[in-house]
């Protein structure tokens, strides 16, 4: 079952690109990543989608109801945590919390507490009193509060130390286990590995691929180092299947899809002093594939 639906979703700025013709799925119970650099139309969508702004075409649903005619009613049921945020500057975060806290039916006073306990909030501190990382931290709690059933986030650790990171990835897999589902946006490829199950990828407004998040690791691709006796000719590991080769005096890099025999019988000419092939991280795979696609 799906709870999110994109079907050929496109937003113009005038005359300017926001997104054309995107069109993915996120199934019920999934950690989804949505990633692709800056710029590339993942806030357009994902503001499309809350009825934030109108698309120009295309359509979106969320949990069976269309975006824009039943916004209100979706909303409800989703916690969004945008990339900036802004508050009333003068409250209190405890006012703040319990002020968004009354736009929703039910909600337990206590798990304002409990949240703010797990991101290290000081609930008695004013907005204005805030850094950066802790207004991202009021955002968390202000998105999880009401134990919304898809939870939407748009570059949600920017600001955040690497221990408040943990802490929030933690959370995010806890809010996950008890059933909701998340849509993940972010231009950190290892922060989406870290936490999701499929991806999707963002070009230029684009959809260029969406896969498995498994699958894009299992492909064949090796990263080699090899360090020669002598000096390497620059071309000399110019092979189908090769990218991001670099060539340095006797030692060379590079990223390598296909028989791995080819490698080896061109080893096979050289004396080599060291030699190390391991797998590429993700965010390497990515960049090849985007690369490619440029």
């Amino acid at each position: 079952m799906n709870v999110g639906e994109i079907n050929k979703l496109t937003k113009y700025y005038g005359k300017s690109r926001g997104i054309i013709d995107v069109s993915f799925n996120v199934e019920q119970g999934e950690i989804f990543g949505f990633i692709g650099p800056n710029g590339a139309g993942k806030s357009t969508t994902i503001r499309t989608l809350l009825s934030l702004i109108y698309p120009t075409s295309g359509s979106a649903k969320i949990f069976g109801k269309d975006c824009i005619k039943q916004g209100v009613e979706i909303r409800k049921d989703i916690g969004y945590l945008p990339s900036e945020v802004f508050y009333y500057d003068n409250m209190k975060v405890v006012d703040l919390l319990k002020y968004s806290a009354s736009f929703y039916k039910n909600v337990d006073k206590n798990r304002i507490y409990e949240l703010a306990e797990i991101m290290d909030l000081d609930l008695n501190k004013k907005i204005d009193d805030l850094s950066y990382g802790n207004k991202k931290k009021v955002g968390i709690v202000q998105g999880l509060l009401h134990s919304p059933k898809l939870i939407i986030l748009d570059e949600p650790t920017s600001g955040l130390d690497p221990l408040m990171q943990q802490k929030f990835f933690d959370l995010i897999r806890e809010e996950n286990s008890k059933g909701a589902t998340v849509l993940f946006s972010s231009h950190i490829l290892s922060e989406v590995q870290k936490l999701c199950t499929r991806v999707g990828i963002i070009k230029e407004g684009k959809m260029v691929r969406v896969d498995d998040i498994n699958a894009m690791k299992d492909t064949n691709y090796k990263k080699f180092r090899i360090e020669m006796k002598e000096e390497v000719p620059a071309d000399y590991f110019k092979l189908q299947g090769i990218s991001d080769l670099s060539v340095d005096k006797n030692t060379v890099n590079f990223i390598y899809q296909g028989d791995i025999n080819k490698i080896v019988e061109k080893l096979y000419e050289r004396k080599i002093h060291n030699l190390i092939v391991e797998e590429p991280t993700l965010e390497e795979i990515f960049m090849h594939y985007y690369e490619k696609e440029a």
